[in-house]
């Protein structure tokens, strides 16, 4: 089951900024095309508004922030000094890291329910009472909508709860596994996700050619 949501954790990252950066690439080339002075193309291209990308670039990293903050939780990539916490006995330097590991759990656990809190209020009550037919309270508002692209704000503002839950699950799974075996996560700067298990097939390719080319020598009874 972990295998799947750190899966699709790392699908929801990529998908987030390589849109992003399509997005972006494309709206730089429509304003700079749409400056040249060619017949025809000209006009078509200001025909078509690109307003709506920096707003939707702007949410997609938001998100892209909260989930990659999760992310880096799992892969121990967040930047942290520890130089007083190693000097310390090996006691008194896991619970200082049990301490600051349930400090996240708790910043964390506060940011998603503030979230969703606000989440339910700007809006979503409206939507989900509006989509299942529940009767509507007399004060019940349908919230506010973005500028350009007019979605309804509450599911922009969904990342925060989202991604802040996510992050505090990744704080308690390192804390128990640090609990457990007293290690924790480390990101390799070098590691490439696949490059290992390609050498590793690569080396024993090799090996077995020149166990098989041995193999197949000739015996001339020692005589060179």
């Amino acid at each position: 089951m972990m295998k799947y949501l750190d899966r699709l954790e790392e699908i929801i990252i990529t998908f987030l900024i390589g849109t992003a950066t399509l997005v972006i690439f494309a709206a730089v080339v429509h304003r700079y095309a749409s400056g040249l002075p060619i017949p025809g193309l000209q006009d078509w291209l200001l025909t078509i508004n690109m307003a709506w990308a920096q707003e939707l670039c702007i949410y997609m990293f938001v998100w892209m922030a909260k989930f990659g903050a999760a992310y880096g939780v799992r892969t121990g990539i967040h930047v942290g000094v520890d130089v007083l916490i190693n000097r310390l006995p090996a006691k008194w330097r896991k619970t200082s890291v049990l301490v600051g590991l349930f400090s996240g759990v708790l910043f964390t656990g506060i940011i998603a329910t503030l979230g969703a809190s606000f989440v339910w209020e700007n809006g979503m009550h409206y939507a989900v009472y509006n989509k299942f037919g529940l009767p509507l309270p007399e004060d019940l508002f349908e919230g506010p909508i973005t500028p350009d692209l007019e979605w309804p704000t509450w599911a922009v503002y969904l990342a925060i709860p989202l991604g802040s839950s996510l992050m505090c699950f990744r704080f308690l799974q390192v804390a128990w596994v640090f609990a457990r075996t007293g290690e924790l996560p480390h990101h390799d700067h070098s590691h490439v996700d696949g490059l290992d298990e390609e050498v590793m097939d690569a080396t024993e390719a090799l090996e077995e050619y020149e166990a098989h080319k041995f193999d197949q020598q000739p015996d001339n009874g020692g005589v060179k």
